[in-house]
Parts: structure tokens; C-alpha cells; sequence
């Protein structure tokens, strides 16, 4: 049979088959001779050695679209960013920090501000004028309206998608309101072994519709320090692309240049100042990165 790896836990794989449930899989040691360790959204084949108890055998790992190293996931098709409009309010830096952190990943970002039903139209505004030029989906939700759903559903149909986002800004109530009818029994996996009930947190796929799924996992819930080169951070911000070609310098970091076609955007209001703000700040903290 084929199915998706949706859960992995000490040395037992569980594998999703739509309209059949999930199996509890070993991997073939085979495996491990190849030095090949089966994933969380691996798509795999397997041989059923007990239908009663859905047990089997995994004998062969699917070509993979990509492979993530933190968390160590595959075949991400892209991001979903959550914040909240209040209560919290958006941490922007953070939120620039999280849209980095999956670009460097090669991932396609939406983000979804949540709580709309508790903000006003100003607060929604300002959020847009910030990020409606970064080329990114912007979704405004919220939990208890059915505001915003339908089209964050539309966007996930058919992909599996990270999600991430600091706590407090309705994580689980966004994934609940977009999932009519849950069709993976999760807790099933903890009724057949009690390593997951009270263990640390593992990745974790949860199917939304057919062939879509949200992974809720641990590695993109709290930030991760990105690396690079101060000058390739520009490269993170694609409402400067269209500018920056017209830049004095070809190497522009715009920061301190003269004749910086980004420089003159901001002025101009065509670049969030906020957005640009960050980009200094950041810019700043991978400059004094280097120096020690």
C-alpha cells in the first residue's frame, strides 16, 4: 500500500492511507544500510502484516520533492505564518524574522493575521499597508467568525503546510475552524503506545482534506537563528527587487549609500517603513555577528 508518513516516534512510523486510517509501520533495516531514515511527510510504500491491528512494514521511501533539516520533515510544499492582530500585538520583527526563516528554506509563505474579530478597521489597515507589497498572501481571520477561512482553506488545498507562529495568537483555533471533518483519528496513535502522550513534542502531520495537510511541529513554534552574509539579507525582502536594479552601486546594501533607489521608495511610501526598520535592525545584528 501507499500512504504518508504522518508521525514518527521511537522507531514506529505512522502511515496514513486515505479512506483506510493510519498504520503502525516499522522501517526494513535496509534503511538503516542506506544510512536513510524514514520522515514525517514522506510519502512511502508498505507491505500489511496485520489489517485488524494496522500494522506493517515500510519497504520503500518515494522520491522526496524536498527534505527540511530543522525540523527534519519532507515534502513541505509551503508556510503558513500566524500572528495575532491583539492580544498579542504583532511582533513585527519576529513575524520579518519568521518570513526569513522559511525563505531560507525555499518555502512559500502566507501569513495570516488572526483575531479580527476583536480588532478594528484601523489595526487591519495598518497591517496591510506593511505587508501588502512583500508579494506574500495576507489572510485577516478569525475563530469565531468564519471570517477569512474559506480562503485560507482555498490556499491549502492540495499542499502540506508548516505552520508557525509564536503562542497566543490561535494556532489550534485557526487549524480547528479550517477542518470541518477531522479524518485522521490523531489520538489513536497514543492509544496504541503511550510514548506520545507525555514525551516531548513530535512533528506531526494532521490531514485537513484529501492530500492536505497541516504539520504541527515543534522546530517552527519558537524562532530559529538564521545564518548568512549581511548582504545577502536585501535578498529576503522582495518589495525591494524592483528597485534595488536601479541602484547606484550593484551591490547596494541600502543602508548608507548614495543613490539608493530603495532609500527613495521608502521615501516615497512605495516601501513599508516599517519593513525597512527591520531590515536595518537585522542587517545590523548579522554585521555585529561577524565582528565576533
Amino acid at each position: 500500500m501507499q500512504g504518508k508518513i504522518i508521525k514518527g516516534i521511537a522507531g514506529f512510523y505512522y502511515v496514513h492511507v486515505f479512506d483506510y486510517g493510519i498504520y503502525e509501520c516499522k522501517a526494513k533495516g535496509i534503511f538503516r544500510k542506506e544510512r536513510m531514515k524514514p520522515l514525517v511527510g514522506d510519502n512511502v510504500l508498505f507491505d500489511v502484516i496485520n489489517e485488524d491491528d494496522k500494522k506493517g512494514n515500510i519497504n520503500d521511501i518515494l522520491p522526496r520533492t524536498n527534505s527540511l533539516i530543522r525540523p527534519a520533515v519532507a515534502n513541505i510544499d509551503q508556510a503558513l505564518v500566524i500572528f495575532s492582530i491583539v492580544k498579542p500585538d504583532p511582533n513585527f520583527n519576529l513575524l520579518d524574522r519568521f518570513l526569513i526563516m522559511m525563505e531560507q528554506q525555499g518555502l512559500y509563505c502566507i501569513i495570516c493575521f488572526n483575531k479580527s474579530d476583536i480588532s478594528s478597521k484601523g489595526e487591519k489597515e495598518e497591517i496591510r499597508q506593511i505587508y501588502d507589497k512583500t508579494g506574500y498572501s495576507l489572510i485577516f481571520s478569525s475563530a469565531m467568525e468564519t471570517d477569512g477561512s474559506i480562503e485560507l482553506k482555498k490556499l491549502l488545498l492540495g499542499k502540506t503546510t508548516a505552520v508557525a507562529g509564536p503562542s497566543g495568537v490561535g494556532k489550534s483555533s485557526i487549524i480547528n475552524k479550517i477542518q470541518p471533518k477531522v479524518h485522521m483519528e490523531t489520538g489513536s496513535i497514543s492509544e496504541k503506545i503511550d510514548r506520545g502522550k507525555h514525551t516531548t513534542r513530535h512533528s506531526e502531520l494532521i490531514e485537513i482534506d484529501h492530500n492536505s495537510y497541516i504539520m504541527d511541529t515543534p522546530g517552527f513554534s519558537s524562532l530559529q537563528v538564521f545564518s548568512m552574509q549581511k548582504e545577502e539579507l536585501k535578498n529576503y525582502y522582495p518589495e525591494f527587487t524592483k528597485y534595488q536594479e536601479h541602484c547606484r552601486f550593484q551591490e547596494c546594501t541600502h543602508t548608507h549609500e548614495p543613490n539608493c533607489a530603495v532609500k527613495e521608495a521608502l521615501e516615497q511610501g512605495k516601501i513599508s517603513k516599517v519593513r525597512y526598520h527591520n531590515y536595518i535592525l537585522l542587517y545590523n545584528e548579522q554585521k555585529e555577528k561577524r565582528r565576533y
